[in-house]
């Protein structure tokens, strides 16, 4: 089973690239923001826990989250592989996330993760509110803030794999093919 943490800042290029990586290696996706929304929006058990904390303004808890992680991993038995994107945040969630797919019989394979430089970051992404319109990508107050978040508390869980001899840097600047083809030939020296 092939299973990929797709890492990288905001604007690195991780659902584009995620796309083309599910439909070369018949991956499913696993996003936690989906699965949040499709948790809450559906009523589920987790969902209305989940929601219960953020309406509260709080961070749902990472027992919550890989609860919701394992229904779906569990729905998808016969998968050939995940890329768990959004997903894990921290070195907590890195080794929850080790001990359910243990649980599973899998395990993490690579994590993939895409270097941009800031400044790219920053242009890609008001480019990105320029096509899409999210308001969070145009202003640049917000754009700076997501990628200090990202570099204080996200960033460390690279090191986790790394220990595991599982990090592997993606130049991730060129063409969109480019960048594949070097995710592609990473994925293909496991």
């Amino acid at each position: 089973m092939l299973n990929i943490v797709l890492f990288g800042p905001p604007g690195a290029g991780k659902g584009t690239q995620s796309e083309r990586l599910i439909e070369k290696y018949g991956l499913k996706h696993l996003s936690t923001g989906d699965i949040f929304r499709y948790n809450m929006s559906n009523n589920t058990e987790l969902g209305v826990l989940a929601k219960s904390f953020i309406e509260k303004g709080q961070l749902v808890p990472d027992e919550v989250t890989i609860n919701m992680l394992k229904d779906q991993v569990l729905q998808n038995k016969d998968a050939k592989g995940f890329i768990f994107d959004g997903f894990p945040r921290t070195n907590a969630q890195a080794e929850a996330l080790d001990n359910l797919l243990q649980d599973l019989n899998t395990e993490i394979s690579v994590m993939l993760a895409l270097e941009v430089e800031e400044n790219e970051l920053k242009d890609r992404l008001m480019k990105r509110a320029e096509v899409s319109g999210r308001a969070d990508d145009a202003d640049p107050a917000i754009i700076a803030n997501r990628i200090e978040v990202y570099r204080k508390e996200t960033e460390p869980v690279k090191s986790f794999y790394q220990a595991q001899d599982k990090f592997v840097g993606i130049d991730g600047i060129g063409s969109i093919d480019d960048i594949t083809a070097r995710l592609d030939k990473a994925i293909s020296s496991l």
